[in-house]
């Protein structure tokens, strides 16, 4: 499992997630702003399900911070901030990013499978997109439920098996090069993000959340899902665009609205 983790590092030290897309304003203050704008634009439900405004005053560990957008909304909203990543860019782009703002946090590096810090340590644990990119998601969730407090809340975004982004991937990959047995678990680890990456049923979710008194799953579309821009996007070409433009989104949010990538878990101790 190292070497699969070592293999998870380098691809994201290469660059953290949208930081090509985003990084590109006039001024690092500029681009930092554009990048925020783009990401509550583009995943308008970030904002109910962390409800930063929340934790002021309250103790937070953010694991897999990225290009720091959420941290800074935690610290802009007075939480006792600390924030972990696997690699060194997005730490010193989180931290770059606080310092323009004249934000603070505790950052380091550090690995969801073995966090650093006392049992019961935090009011809560937020972790957006990240620990399904880890070879051993079971031990991060352990890890998370043993340091957020007794009453404290994990939230966590993980990606769903069942979703229009894995279909869509297996047709491409799948069913078009003859494979039509290829599994949904070998289409997410090979073609979507850093090798090795996972995604998960919502019954499976529960199990692995089943230490906490109390689970919520709400499986949203994404803008992956209805094909509604070019963010995380490694497929492109002439058939991508030609789908994209007669993409039946309505019909789609209609018929299969709990066919989304993402899966938000709000789990309480």
């Amino acid at each position: 499992m190292e070497r699969e983790k070592e293999l998870v590092q380098q691809f994201w030290n290469m660059a953290s997630c949208g930081e090509s897309l985003y990084l590109h304003g006039s001024t690092e203050k500029e681009a930092f702003l554009a990048q925020e704008k783009s990401r509550y634009k583009l995943e308008p439900y970030i904002l109910t399900f962390a409800d930063f405004k929340k934790y002021k005053d309250k103790k937070v560990l953010e694991i897999g911070v990225g290009l720091g957008a959420d941290h800074q909304k935690f610290a802009e909203a007075g939480a006792e901030l600390f924030g972990i990543d696997l690699t060194e860019r997005a730490i010193n782009n989180t931290a770059k990013r606080l310092s323009i703002f004249d934000l603070y946090s505790n950052l380091k590096t550090g690995d969801a499978e073995n966090l650093d810090y006392p049992d019961s340590s935090f009011d809560l644990v937020y972790s957006w997109g990240v620990i399904h990119h880890s070879p051993n998601t079971d031990k991060a969730i352990e890890e998370i439920y043993r340091i957020t407090k007794e009453g404290g809340e994990a939230k966590i975004m993980i990606y769903h098996t069942y979703s229009l982004v894995g279909y869509m991937l297996w047709l491409r990959y799948g069913l078009a090069r003859l494979r039509p047995f290829t599994s949904l678990k070998q289409i997410y680890s090979k073609y979507l993000e850093s090798p090795g990456t996972k995604a998960y049923t919502v019954n499976e979710a529960k199990g692995m959340f089943s230490s906490f008194s109390d689970v919520e799953i709400n499986c949203v579309l994404t803008h992956g899902d209805l094909l509604e821009s070019e963010a995380g996007q490694r497929h492109q070409g002439s058939l991508l665009r030609i789908v994209k433009y007669f993409f039946p989104r309505k019909l789609v949010k209609k018929l299969l609205p709990g066919h989304g990538l993402f899966m938000l878990i709000k789990a309480t101790k």
